[in-house]
């Protein structure tokens, strides 16, 4: 798909507002917000597809260094994006299999996402730092903080917004979003406080296909893992199912996966293996999220 094409098919045509706590008022703002893509074809490989400068990909694994991410700073809010988002396009850099939006979002005091719409898309948000609030028109009013995890699946369609609580500090958290496998779900909310111990020198499951398992759900078959580490420590990880694929996020710190070494924010996407390996530098925090390659 073409910049035209992106932009036709309304990845760039929906209009959000940003509201101020301090004015109370809502400000219409330049940012807009994907809608959801063709759907992807069932050969599709989502890691995208040829080598760039900026993405180096190899037999297995691509590679995204956190500088050569896209980024918008509107003031308000300073955003950096893995894939392609708003005004920025990349075709190298599209998904990463079912897994289509990673953004690193920091909102200013008392700003943040008005109302505004979405639908056949789980929305997942980790809060790094701050306090966040939700209002949704299912009626859910909350807020998250770090330790936290939300999700949301959007299914038939849902309208929310996300605010900076405090008037003082900044909010940074990771809004991700993965494709569905099941559309036109009767949409849903749900929060999680983690355990942080559950993940010192461990991988602690935050999200799954399984209501019943460990951490949040969602409709899709996708595990995501957090772990804070001390330096020198080694995890293995093994994937849930044949034919997923793991994008490795490093939120803090130095870590070293199947040989190739990662710092902060840098992302690494790996397929066509059963397991991966990674040793932590230094004090480090990293997700995990393990997706499918196809829909």
């Amino acid at each position: 798909m073409d910049r035209k094409a992106f932009i036709k098919k309304g990845i760039l045509g929906t209009g959000m507002f940003v509201a101020s706590g301090v004015t109370a008022s809502v400000i219409k703002n330049d940012i807009d917000e994907l809608k959801a893509l063709d759907p992807i074809p069932q050969s599709t490989i989502g890691f995208n597809h040829l080598p760039t400068t900026a993405s180096k990909i190899m037999e297995n694994i691509v590679l995204h260094k956190a500088e050569t991410r896209g980024h918008a700073n509107h003031g308000w809010l300073d955003s950096h994006h893995t894939f392609s988002f708003a005004n920025y396009y990349n075709p190298d850099r599209m998904h990463f299999g079912v897994l289509r939006v990673l953004n690193d979002d920091v909102v200013s005091g008392g700003m943040g996402f008005g109302t505004h719409p979405h639908d056949n898309m789980e929305i997942i948000s980790i809060p790094l730092e701050g306090d966040l609030e939700h209002k949704d028109s299912m009626g859910n009013v909350a807020v998250i903080k770090n330790g936290d995890i939300q999700v949301m699946s959007a299914g038939t369609g849902i309208q929310h917004s996300e605010k900076n609580k405090s008037q003082a500090k900044q909010v940074k958290f990771l809004q991700i979003w993965v494709f569905p496998n099941k559309k036109n779900v009767t949409p849903r909310y749900d929060q999680l406080t983690l355990v942080a111990k559950d993940r010192h020198n461990k991988l602690q499951q935050i999200l799954s296909p399984n209501a019943d398992d460990e951490g949040v759900w969602i409709h899709q078959d996708a595990w995501f893992h957090l772990g804070t580490l001390d330096k020198g420590n080694a995890q293995k990880y093994t994937l849930k199912k044949k034919g997923n694929g793991v994008y490795a996020f490093v939120i803090n710190g130095n870590i070293t996966i199947e040989g190739q070494n990662l710092a902060s924010r840098d992302g690494l996407g790996i397929w066509n293996q059963d397991e991966i390996n990674l040793t932590a530098m230094s004090n480090a925090e990293i997700l995990l999220m393990e997706v499918p390659m196809t829909v």
